[in-house]
């Protein structure tokens, strides 16, 4: 009996030595989602009468810098840029400051989200650093929001500085010199807020700061401002609308295309220039047109010859546009010309509410409408109107269409001359319709539409126009037979009646044209009318 107890002791004393020597999982612990905590600063943060040039900050654990030198944001900016150590790992942080500082102002670093915890990367967000060179830390703050003039997206990292209005100070210190103050928004944000300001009177301006160097570059860059200068401290909420201001027109020097065009590139708006065109003191003939989808312009010429010793030639263009004038002498040689070749919208299906229309390779000059034939698929004749536009070198047919209907457009052997006296072979064009069930009708109803005219959109979630309208005195928008889709309504106010949207100008205190845009997306389906209200106070 004493045997039988004794072996079941001793298996019992085995299982628990081999269920204690079984190998285990080492857990950690709990997972860290605390962001480091400051535990001091030499000189103390919001320290007065700072007269140092080193700041050591100090953590409670290891903490990393991430992408300093783009997320750091210091009010005022400094003409040199404070060193900041260590880029390794370490529970502190030293500021090195290299410029001389403002005498009584208030210096705010703000890191932003570029601290972060060494182990799991929790960032410490928008912790800053504040002292003053004077007796006391500016305590006033401005608020606003920003938003895109024109885009129904919201430019991301804006910057937004204060220029003191004093009596040093001019339009131009946009261009030349750092704000007073400054701060950004980070990542998708649309409202800033500047801090530890002085009272005092300021130029307030947002700025997408490609270059990063606090001064507007307007070729690159979108900007927005309020006109009237505004006074601190100040509890109005401002809204900034970033806009991409149009650069005057100017003409770089063309180069030769073929044996009868100029290419010219340009910037600004794209207004046909006046020119003149020269071989010596012998004035071209010319037709300039639109370069498609790039900001140049075709200068087109007759074709000239040159001799078999002679290489090369001279012509002579004057360009003038507004304000701008300057000559240009453009080396040419002997080359192909240009042939004729036309180019339709549309292949196959016709959209009920569009025009057919043929872009040509060279610039049309005449036109012969006895050679021109339009039958539906029942071979009966249907009347059409012709509208050619030169700049764009597109021949428009103008004709009713019925729905479920077969077209076939036949241009004879010389129903269209070019430029170049150059004439057109058989050409059969065929297109067809849909059912009018297969498209959507929409109808707008605008409330509280402060003027006239306007300008009527549908836009894809790109923001590319889809269907325009303008509106001299209708508050009632109807878009008939529209491809079915999701569309994005927006309204603009013409306020120079040009019948496009115009940016603005920060030099002529002049804010772009505004924009209002319904807050949902419309669908519209086949075979549905949709019927929408729009309250344009928003």
């Amino acid at each position: 009996m004493f045997k039988k107890q004794l072996r079941y002791c001793c298996l019992v004393l085995a299982v628990v030595i081999v269920g204690c020597a079984k190998r285990g999982t080492i857990t950690g612990g709990l997972k860290d989602t605390i962001a480091p905590v400051l535990k001091s600063s030499v000189p103390k943060n919001y320290t007065t009468n700072f007269t140092g040039k080193t700041i050591k900050i100090t953590f409670d654990e290891y903490i990393k810098l991430k992408n300093v030198n783009k997320q750091l944001v210091i009010s005022p900016p400094m003409n040199t840029a404070p060193i900041i150590t260590p880029t390794n790992a370490s529970k502190y942080i030293t500021i090195k400051i290299n410029d001389t500082l403002q005498p009584n102002t208030t210096y705010s670093f703000n890191f932003g989200q570029s601290i972060e915890d060494n182990n799991e990367s929790i960032p410490y967000s928008q912790f800053k650093y504040i002292f003053s060179t004077g007796a006391y830390i500016d305590s006033l703050a401005l608020s606003g929001t920003i938003k895109d003039a024109y885009d129904k997206k919201t430019e991301s990292s804006v910057t937004v500085m204060l220029y003191e209005v004093d009596e040093k100070f001019n339009d131009s210190v946009i261009y030349k010199q750092n704000p007073r103050y400054v701060t950004t928004t980070m990542d998708s944000a649309k409202t800033f807020k500047l801090e530890n300001l002085k009272a005092g009177k300021y130029l307030l301006v947002g700025l997408k700061d490609v270059n990063s160097n606090y001064k507007f570059n307007p070729k690159t860059e979108k900007i927005g401002f309020q006109k009237q200068y505004i006074t601190i401290p100040n509890d109005t909420l401002y809204e900034l609308e970033l806009f991409k201001e149009v650069p005057k027109f100017k003409a770089y020097k063309p180069a030769q295309a073929s044996g009868n065009r100029l290419l010219m590139g340009y910037e600004g708006k794209s207004a046909t220039p006046k020119i003149e065109l020269r071989k010596g003191n012998e004035p071209l003939d010319a037709i300039v047109t639109k370069f498609p989808g790039k900001d140049s312009l075709q200068i087109w010429y007759k074709p000239i010859k040159l001799p078999a010793e002679t290489k090369t030639d001279s012509l002579h263009l004057m360009v003038s546009n507004d304000k701008f004038s300057e000559n240009f002498t453009i080396k040419i040689k002997n080359q192909k010309v240009d042939t004729l070749s036309l180019t339709p919208n549309y292949k196959g299906e016709l959209p009920l509410r569009e025009k057919f229309a043929l872009t040509a390779s060279v610039p049309l000059t005449k036109f012969d409408v006895s050679k021109m034939q339009l039958v539906n698929k029942d071979s009966v004749a249907v009347a059409f109107k012709i509208d050619y536009n030169e700049l764009k070198q597109e021949l428009a047919f103008d004709f009713p269409k019925d729905p479920l209907q077969k077209y076939k457009l036949t241009l004879m052997p010389g129903a269209l001359t070019d430029y170049l006296e150059q004439v057109n072979d058989t050409l059969v064009y065929k297109m067809n319709t849909q059912n009018s069930s297969d498209y959507g009708n929409l109808s707008i109803k605008l409330e509280n539409v402060r003027q006239f005219p306007i300008i009527v959109e549908l836009t894809d979630n790109k923001g590319l126009v889809l269907y325009s309208a303008y509106s001299e005195d209708r508050a009632q928008i109807d878009f008939s037979l529209v491809k079915p889709a999701l569309f994005t309504l927006r309204v603009i106010y013409d306020e120079n009646k040009n019948k496009e949207w115009d940016t603005g100008s920060f030099l002529e205190k002049r804010q772009s044209e505004e924009v209002i845009y319904f807050p949902k997306e419309i669908d519209v389906r086949a075979n549905w009318d949709v019927e929408q209200s729009f309250n344009l106070k928003q």
